[in-house]
């Protein structure tokens, strides 16, 4: 058997395969409440149809304020549980486990209501200046991604994730670039890691299951963290008990970056290798053969998917083609499924 379609396990967490739905913002919550419409049903349980072994929501945000835009999932309310456990439910009923990302957009919010951040910086002129939080806008926050934590698991969420990339709000505590606290929340790495340390903790008093971290592993700029940096905070959420770190990159200030396939593989291979934690690769990969050859060497333990199975939903399927592997097809498509 190809290692993509081997099974993965993190704690007591059996994935069928190592293909992972990334998370990617659909901004279709159109009623602006943050909760799931019949678009997200279709387009979420057609992936599982399809045989990705974990299905990841998008970025869901843990407080009204911390939304993207309008238009983003919300789970800073108990009224949104019961539309992601129905949720849940399907995908189970197809065999893949399922995952939520814990976001907060920090100065990326476009939204009517002020932006915070740990420092007054615009993104850019077409982004409003953000309010720097307070030690209370922090402590608030804190315990909203606690709170969200638990209605995750009310909601039976196989896995969470907390979104620390692109340049939201987790993010901009880590990086020099957007970080210019002189407060314990500032200054050296150790300081900026502290919001997410506080974060890590505080989900962890309410969730006992697989969690990840997903990061900007290159900010491309030199003022920017280090690989040495980005090394230590890997490290430090091992230590905490972090299982996965998904590896990404950039959004954290306005950068061209060059992409091709695999373009982030390097420094997701890097951090599994040099701290021993389990990783997920990202980025252009859209082949069954690039990602195998990804896990085969050892580079990643698990295959983000995004864009490809956008175009496709039945992108495993694909892959299996292409590896001359043969998956098991749902029930009602087997008349089809060659």
């Amino acid at each position: 058997m190809s290692k993509l379609f081997s099974p993965f396990t993190i704690k007591e967490l059996v994935i069928k395969n190592r293909i992972v739905m990334s998370p990617m913002c659909m901004y279709s919550s159109v009623n602006e409440d943050g909760k799931l419409t019949p678009f997200h049903f279709t387009h979420y349980i057609s992936r599982a149809v399809g045989q990705v072994g974990l299905v990841m929501i998008e970025a869901t945000a843990v407080r009204p304020e911390g939304r993207i835009s309008s238009q983003d999932l919300g789970l800073w309310s108990d009224e949104h549980v019961d539309g992601f456990r129905q949720l849940n439910k399907e995908l189970h009923n197809y065999g893949a486990k399922s995952a939520i990302q814990l976001a907060h957009a920090g100065r990326k919010a476009v939204l009517d209501s002020a932006a915070y951040a740990p420092s007054a910086l615009r993104f850019n002129e077409s982004y409003k200046l953000p309010e720097e939080m307070t030690i209370e806008d922090i402590d608030a926050t804190i315990k909203s991604f606690k709170q969200a934590a638990k209605r995750a698991k009310s909601a039976q969420f196989d896995c969470i994730e907390l979104h620390a990339a692109h340049g939201y709000l987790i993010n901009e505590f880590l990086s020099p670039l957007t970080n210019k606290r002189t407060d314990k929340y500032g200054g050296n790495r150790e300081n900026r890691y502290q919001f997410l340390q506080n974060i890590i903790e505080a989900v962890q008093t309410e969730w006992d299951g697989p969690l990840f971290v997903r990061i900007s592993t290159d900010e491309y700029d030199e003022n920017g963290n280090t690989l040495a940096d980005l090394l230590y905070y890997s490290r430090k959420m091992k230590e905490q008990g972090v299982d996965v770190i998904d590896c990404s990159s950039g959004g954290v200030i306005p950068a061209q970056i060059e992409t091709y396939p695999g373009y982030q593989v390097k420094r997701c291979e890097m951090i599994k290798q040099e701290t021993n934690i389990a990783t997920g690769a990202v980025g252009l990969i859209t082949s069954g053969m690039l990602a195998e050859e990804i896990l085969q060497n050892d580079r990643a333990d698990l295959i983000f998917i995004g864009r490809a199975l956008l175009a496709n939903p039945y992108w495993p399927k694909a892959a299996a083609l292409e590896l001359k592997e043969t998956i098991p097809a749902p029930t009602q498509y087997k008349r089809g499924w060659k």
